[in-house]
């Protein structure tokens, strides 16, 4: 079996979307809640090997191991819902300040046919950020995605900052329709030397959860 990560659901320049490339992968394994671990970039339009390894799935480029999936609980909790208006809200108080290498990406770049997420800190809720949020298409792996970046400013110092994903556990309660109006949110949930933990969340707006995922990002060796 083979998996292609299309250019249009890049991250980094040059790799798929980490949360997209997380909810491909995951879609093949037999279970709700599923922890896909990044070991490599993901390349970009060119088919990758999937390989079965006991209740879960290894993703190939030749020899090299991309990634792994595994079932696996998010063990982490919501937080009070956020309301399609206090998001917004948050939303403008969004910090930039990223690499360039993630100008374009499907989640937070700026482009005209990506997500365009861009969340902000949660007025008396620090340092909770939201974001509204209308998925284009009504899909798992969206949904991976859209929880995916948001963590990365949770936890980033000041906006997105250089760090990549290297894990995420997840579960997806219920994928919502195509431009239904849902809030994403994220947190931080400690560190540990360059790991950097948060836990990321998808709303309806009636304040049901939709998503839920814990995050490990990683801070990149000084050069």
């Amino acid at each position: 079996m083979e998996i292609t990560f299309p250019r249009h659901y890049r991250g980094p320049l040059a790799s798929a979307n980490g949360g997209y490339a997380c909810g491909r992968l995951a879609a093949l394994v037999d279970a709700h809640e599923v922890e896909v671990t990044l070991r490599l970039p993901p390349p970009l339009d060119r088919p990758l090997g999937v390989e079965h390894d006991g209740d879960g799935v290894r993703l190939l480029d030749g020899d090299a191991l991309v990634a792994d999936a595994r079932p696996s609980p998010v063990e982490v909790q919501a937080p009070a819902p956020v309301s399609v208006e206090v998001a917004a809200e948050s939303r403008e108080r969004h910090v930039r300040g990223w690499s360039p290498d993630f100008n374009e990406c499907f989640v937070c770049g700026v482009r005209d046919d990506g997500l365009e997420i861009r969340v902000g800190p949660v007025a008396g809720r620090e340092p909770l950020h939201a974001s509204p949020v209308a998925l284009p298409q009504s899909r798992s792996e969206i949904v991976w995605a859209a929880i995916d970046c948001p963590g990365a400013f949770a936890v980033g110092a000041e906006g997105r900052g250089d760090i990549v994903l290297g894990r995420m556990t997840a579960r997806v309660d219920r994928v919502p329709e195509a431009g239904e109006s849902c809030v994403v949110a994220s947190w931080p949930l400690g560190e540990d030397g360059r790991k950097l933990y948060a836990g990321t969340a998808l709303f309806a707006e009636d304040g049901e959860v939709l998503a839920l995922a814990r995050q490990t990002w990683i801070v990149p060796r000084p050069p």
